[in-house]
């Protein structure tokens, strides 16, 4: 790890040399590195914050890449997906479960993580002597980015509380709260890790603004997080808790298709602009290229997910679509999620993070394990009746829960979550078996099903990092 440091201290310096700020994310900041001028004045600690934003957007962390990241690796590895024969064979490995240590999976999000980390421990450090009308603020969202990078890192590298009896006392990572790039830290256990992310969410949630720029986390979107790890931790009261502090409405049914076009920010709690000349980044080739009629998709939606949709849940319209490769005379259930804004086809679409949604469903499901089956309902009923037009309800018992999870699998498709899911439900991962093409015909992914407990839930560290730093340990089954 030590060289991955030096590798950070040099790109932020590069960073800072080549671009310069302005009120929203949208304008890449200069984020300085151990000059005795960079944190002085309010204006270089906001500089400093939006360093600190920047970098999730890097290849491989939420800026999209063909090694696999935030935007597709919880879906790659999960039941969502099928693997398509006319892509280019990104992540396959991945999607195999097939990695080991020499394969370095999603490391570019290790390090980007590590380097989002990194840059915030930075501002963090060099906070304790300036006195401004934002410090609070900013040291609120630098905490709440150091807690999801966090977070994020130990979803994939770690066991999840709730997945098995051990796995709070078992390998989790290690919680950097320090800016110096020679440390060689050991890892937390998982309990320690999420309580040290519960600890950083809990003063960003008391500190942070309520609302904030553009591109910047506020109250809502660090609270709908807060609920997300208690949740993930079996803490249900605290999941409902944090969830009910969060104000901002599901967005309504009329809104869905707009938001994913960009045409809409309804219901949306934390999103990074990707707007040219600063961004502009072609996430959507995460899923495929090309237009409606010579679509080149990497994955599709698995068959059986795609025909799961109801006919009146207007996510079906949002998140998938027909597609075809009129050369070839092959048609696809498309992934439609990142696809391009209306009448784009480019990938170029803004990075959507946090989601009014999510703290009601965070909700219904703590309520229900909290054996509270009205406020349960209530909570999914909050997002299904702004998602359908004749939306169900009235279940009860294993009914309820088994709504609650199929409403998840519907809201978050393509977004971040299933494979955490399934891992922290203690679920198996099962394919439906079909081909790659619309009518479930064409050839299936090659692996099929990953048995509950299985070490592949974790993923190894990579032997580049353990050769760097001596005091991290591999995950068991490496």
């Amino acid at each position: 790890m030590k060289k991955i440091f030096y590798k950070i201290a040099f790109f932020t310096l590069i960073v800072g040399a080549l671009t310069s700020c302005d009120k929203e994310l949208d304008q890449v900041p200069f984020d300085s590195f151990g000059t005795e001028n960079a944190y002085v004045t309010a204006a270089d600690f906001e500089n400093a914050i939006r360093g600190v934003y920047s970098n999730l957007t890097a290849s491989g962390f939420y800026g999209g890449s063909d090694a696999g990241g935030m935007l597709d690796a919880p879906d790659v590895l999960s039941d969502n997906v099928t693997f398509a024969q006319k892509g280019r064979g990104t992540r396959r490995t991945l999607h195999n479960w097939q990695y080991g240590a020499a394969d370095a999976p999603l490391y570019g999000l290790y390090t980007a993580a590590y380097s989002t980390i990194y840059r915030a421990n930075l501002l963090l450090a060099n906070s304790e002597g300036f006195e401004g009308e934002n410090k609070e603020n900013i040291v609120a969202e630098a905490k709440a980015l150091r807690a999801l990078a966090h977070f994020d890192l130990v979803t994939f590298w770690g066991k999840i509380p709730t997945q098995s009896g051990d796995a709070n006392g078992s390998l989790g990572v290690a919680y950097v709260t320090e800016p110096d790039p020679t440390i060689e830290p050991a890892r937390e256990t998982v309990g320690t890790t999420y309580d040290l992310i519960v600890k950083d969410l809990t003063e960003a949630a008391a500190g942070i603004n309520v609302t904030n720029d553009v591109g910047r986390m506020n109250r809502d979107a660090v609270n709908t997080l807060l609920s997300r790890v208690y949740l993930y931790m079996g803490q249900w009261q605290k999941a409902v808790d944090a969830a009910n502090l969060v104000s901002t409405p599901v967005a309504p049914r009329s809104d869905v298709v707009d938001v994913w076009t960009d045409s809409s920010r309804s219901g949306l709690l934390f999103y990074i602009p990707n707007e040219l000349p600063v961004l502009g980044i072609s996430i959507g080739v995460t899923w495929s290229q090309g237009g409606l009629t010579n679509l080149i998709p990497e994955y599709v939606v698995s068959y059986d997910f795609y025909n799961s949709f109801a006919a009146d849940d207007i996510r079906k319209e949002a998140y998938t679509m027909q597609a075809a490769n009129n050369a070839d005379g092959l048609q696809f259930n498309a992934i439609k999620k990142l696809y391009g804004r209306e009448g784009q086809s480019n990938g170029q679409v803004d990075i959507k993070i946090l989601r009014a949604a999510e703290a009601y469903l965070n909700k219904a499901e703590a309520y229900f394990n909290l054996g509270n089956e009205s406020a349960a309902r209530t909570a999914l009923d909050a997002v299904r009746t702004k998602r359908y037009t004749t939306p169900p309800s009235g279940e009860t018992g294993s009914a309820l829960r088994d709504a609650i999870r199929l409403e998840r699998r519907f809201e978050f498709a393509f977004e971040y979550q299933r494979f955490f899911d399934l891992k922290r439900w203690g679920l198996s991962i099962d394919r439906d078996g079909f081909g790659d093409l619309a009518d479930g015909t064409g050839t299936p992914s090659d692996q099929q099903s990953l048995a509950a407990g299985n070490n592949k839930f974790q993923l190894p560290i990579a032997q580049s990092s353990l050769d760097q730093n001596p005091n991290l340990v591999q995950n068991p089954g490496y």
